[in-house]
């Protein structure tokens, strides 16, 4: 059974579409509950706000945005509508001196 019902499918693409930096983490932004989770935090905060999820507190979530986005691991960084990455790829950008214009536009 799919874990991605049309209600959350929504969700997602809404707040992908509300926020220019959404990230699906385990914990949130004050208190990340995994190493990747804080360091793609920490990664993005100097580039502005970032609207956050706690897919520990939604054991729900943690299923369907997997499937969403088609990428197995979290956390899961979406800038602008799109999918990014995780925490890895979130800090190359930024060691490349890349992740500001995507945040930018």
């Amino acid at each position: 059974m799919s874990a991605l019902t049309p209600e959350l499918k929504a969700r997602f693409e809404k707040e992908i579409a509300e926020h220019p930096v959404v990230i699906y983490m385990k914990g949130n932004q004050l208190f990340p509950r995994c190493g990747f989770s804080a360091r793609a935090v920490e990664t993005l905060k100097p580039f502005g706000p970032i609207f956050s999820v706690d897919v520990l507190a939604e054991p729900a979530v943690r299923d369907a945005i997997k499937e969403f986005s088609s990428w197995p691991t979290l956390p899961q960084v979406f800038i602008r509508g799109q999918l990014v990455g995780g925490s890895d790829i979130v800090a190359e950008l930024a060691a490349k001196g890349e992740l500001e214009k995507l945040v930018k536009g």
